[in-house]
């Protein structure tokens, strides 16, 4: 009888990302809830060592599947590995990152164990010992609770930015367990090539606690440096509207939006947007949203907890100084 949850943790270059901080402790959460283990599964090269960073979460065991066609992810391989894992160990809930790698993979997972999975959902609860889920839909205007049935595991993933994480708790350790898989070159018809990393140095916009945000309010790409400032000072995160990507402003990388990236920044600062339903789709679920707009009727302000009503080019580079001002202080 399928037990337990597990949880699939998400790396790069040998470094957890946060998601799987936040679906680790996610998972901690619905594993007490039903009185069960939670499990963590690790994917990659000489990644042993990270396994204990998940016990302080609160994996209670930690499954490593370390090759060196792991160490970079596609598809074909981190499908392979993990359904093998998932039918060994009989999880009852498996949760994943609704990041741009977990829906890439979540999907043909899904398809691979023959079960439902709710995508990008906000919230998690156990209710007569099954999972249920809530989820946006219709691009945001609503969200729905759905459930699972004659499927095991229950499949879901998490909207990055949205589940708490857990204070770690060091004296936690975890049972790390090597992974029982196989894998054939047979079955890889993708491979790593090259990487084209972004040179900004900046955190990537689904894992930024601070976004500052641009649309077509800014008249032009040379204008966004001082979106940039503003977000160098604060230690946040630039992105853009789909109208401003269209333009060649900026690169689709920061598009925040229903086709583009779907972000849950702690703030996020909206600069010249109007707010149209595929860009609220994507940053709704901020915790605080400040709107720069001098359009009165924008409908960025009905999603906005602050709003100027004000051309942004007065409003942004004195907004800035005062930030400095403070922050020399």
């Amino acid at each position: 009888m399928a037990q337990g949850i597990m949880t699939i943790a998400e790396q790069r270059d040998g470094e957890l990302r946060k998601i799987s901080f936040e679906i680790v402790s996610e998972g901690r959460r619905l594993a007490d809830a039903k009185g069960e283990e939670m499990v963590s599964v690790l994917l990659g090269h000489n990644i042993k060592d990270k396994a204990q960073e998940l016990a302080k979460y609160g994996a209670d065991k930690v499954i490593v599947a370390d090759d060196p066609r792991l160490e970079k992810y596609t598809t074909d391989a981190y499908v392979s590995v993990i359904a093998q894992l998932v039918k060994e160990y009989d999880p009852a809930i498996l949760l994943l990152g609704a990041s741009a790698q977990g829906k890439d993979l979540s999907a043909r997972l899904s398809a691979r164990l023959g079960v439902g999975m709710a995508q990008d959902c906000t919230a998690f609860s156990i209710e007569n010992g099954n999972l249920i889920a809530v989820r946006p839909i219709y691009a945001g205007k609503a969200y729905a609770k759905v459930t699972f049935e004659n499927s095991t595991p229950q499949m879901a993933t998490a909207r990055p930015n949205v589940m708490s994480i857990n204070e770690p708790d060091e004296s936690r350790s975890a049972e790390v367990i090597d992974g029982n898989f196989t894998l054939s070159d047979d079955e890889l018809k993708t491979k790593v090539v090259e990487e084209i990393k972004d040179q900004s140095g900046r955190v990537d916009l689904t894992e930024a606690d601070k976004i500052v945000s641009g649309g077509r309010g800014m008249k032009g790409p040379e204008n966004f440096k001082i979106l940039e400032e503003l977000a160098d000072l604060i230690g946040g995160t630039v992105g853009a509207s789909r109208s401003a990507v269209d333009a060649g402003w900026r690169p689709h990388s920061d598009q925040v939006g229903q086709t583009g990236k779907v972000v849950s920044p702690n703030l996020y600062i909206a600069c010249g947007i109007s707010g149209a339903i595929q860009h609220l789709a994507g940053m709704s679920t901020s915790k605080v949203i400040v709107a720069i707009n001098k359009d009165p009727d924008a409908p960025i302000f009905q999603k906005a907890d602050y709003g100027v009503v004000d051309d942004l080019f007065k409003v942004v580079p004195p907004l800035t100084e005062e930030i400095r001002k403070i922050i020399k202080e």
